[in-house]
């Protein structure tokens, strides 16, 4: 490791940390949605069970929430010691969305602990369901903040660079710039789906085992429901994304698509590796797909990596990420089908067919594994700049030498904070069982046919 340069190891240090902490802040923002839908399930139909999947949702996500704050302060610590002239030039063009996102955090904590401990203090369930809407907003508006800070590093905008410094500053510009609409509202979509995957795949891994209660029954179908809304949502989303990666970002575009020519009628390309030239070889060409992708007409002219200097290239390896993502994403809608559509494919379907439940269990970790691609795509396609077209990577990043020893301590704080997570989570729940709280609360648990 001490062979690697500064610049090197703080790449691998910051990828590291953003790879948990997305984790992390996807199911931040995402489940606070989900408990709410519960809840509101649950008041709307009298059903308890929904209610009962509100409350133990909410216990759990306390936990994540608490593994989130800790890394995502990793990610400020890192921003001033790893990238401090990235800070010194565009510190303040960017010092408002990460001001404001301490406040949306602050309004996700305060009201998150009194919807914890009010379940039974209101006559008007509806009441206590309100007290969700803060964190919910808190959450996603936490997210609208950090995305439009790295959306700012793709487009940048709202300053004017004078001798290597940024003057005429305007923070409200420089964060609601060309990339922010669809960053955020893909982050946002995204990060919905990854936790209702999540819980999809907790339901159909109690159903495995055995645990045949309504109360599962009931999760599964709420849960696997929104993974499909929130999984189409995020393809329509991503379509949106092409079409500003052609307008705004075409070399990111065309490295992730081997677009090495200008042309219009252009193909894209699915699979294939790369011979000698840049010669593509055994990739599936869909004619005309990428013209229309970035424009909606196949006559659309999309730009080639040819009009780009070899130094200001992506890498093309995002080709790879790019498909995977694309791949993943078509499991993520067509599970969701398979199962809302179960009692009419072929063959006896008495409740639900094992090789199903397996499928749905893999839901979670499809999503969580769509999601980082998702990003690594966005981290590698606007290399090597970190500010596109101002400041590359290798003049942002720190000259210590005491980035690898950082990076050690790092990676054993992230292995400790997952492992100590999943057990807490795990003993949480098995500590108090569903069956023993339905007992508590009066609930009749009711086999599923």
């Amino acid at each position: 490791m001490s062979s690697l340069d500064s610049v090197t190891l703080s790449r691998i240090l910051t990828g590291l940390t953003l790879i948990v902490h997305i984790n992390f802040a996807s199911v931040g923002v995402g489940v606070p949605l989900m408990i709410a839908l519960a809840e509101w399930r649950g008041i709307r139909t009298g059903d308890p069970h929904y209610t009962l999947l509100a409350r133990r949702w909410a216990r759990g996500f306390v936990i994540s929430v608490a593994v989130g704050v800790v890394t995502g302060t990793a990610i400020g610590l890192q921003l001033s010691l790893l990238w401090p002239t990235f800070m010194r030039v565009a510190g303040q063009a960017t010092a408002l969305p990460l001001f404001m996102e301490t406040f949306a955090f602050f309004i996700e904590a305060i009201f998150l602990g009194i919807y914890l401990y009010t379940w039974e203090r209101f006559k008007r369930p509806m009441l206590h369901l309100l007290l969700l809407i803060p964190v919910a907003i808190g959450s996603s508006t936490s997210a609208f903040f950090i995305t439009s800070l790295n959306a700012f590093m793709n487009t940048p905008q709202g300053f004017t660079l004078e001798n290597g410094v940024f003057t005429n500053i305007q923070p409200l510009v420089a964060m609601f710039n060309p990339a922010t609409p669809t960053k955020v509202s893909h982050v946002l979509a995204s990060s919905y789906t990854v936790s209702a995957g999540l819980l999809a795949g907790i339901a159909a891994f109690s159903l495995i085992r055995g645990r045949k209660h309504a109360y599962f029954k009931k999760s599964l179908k709420l849960t696997v429901t929104a993974t499909l809304v929130f999984a189409i949502s995020t393809a329509i989303i991503g379509d949106f994304s092409g079409k500003f990666l052609a307008k705004y970002q075409p070399e990111k575009l065309a490295a992730g698509e081997w677009h090495f020519e200008t042309m219009k009628q252009a193909p894209l390309l699915y699979g294939g590796v790369l011979g000698e030239n840049n010669e593509v070889k055994y990739a599936i060409k869909i004619p005309y797909a990428l013209s229309i992708l970035a424009g909606n007409s196949p006559n659309t002219t999309v730009i080639g990596l040819d009009e780009f200097p070899q130094d200001e290239q992506p890498p093309l390896l995002i080709h790879y990420l790019f498909d995977l993502m694309v791949t993943i994403g078509a499991l993520l809608v067509l599970i969701p089908i398979l199962y809302l559509f179960r009692r009419r494919l072929p063959g006896k379907q008495k409740g639900y067919p094992k090789w199903l439940l397996v499928a749905i269990l893999a839901l979670g970790p499809l999503a969580f594994i769509a999601n980082e691609l998702g990003w690594m795509f966005t981290e590698f396609g606007r290399q090597p700049w970190i500010i596109r077209g101002y400041m590359k990577v290798a003049d942002a990043a720190t000259t210590s030498t005491s980035v690898a020893p950082m990076l050690l301590l790092f990676v054993v704080l992230y292995i400790v904070l997952c492992a100590s997570c999943l057990k807490v989570l795990a003993k949480l729940f098995r500590n108090k069982d569903v069956m023993e709280e339905m007992k508590e609360l009066g609930i009749e648990g009711g086999k599923i046919s």
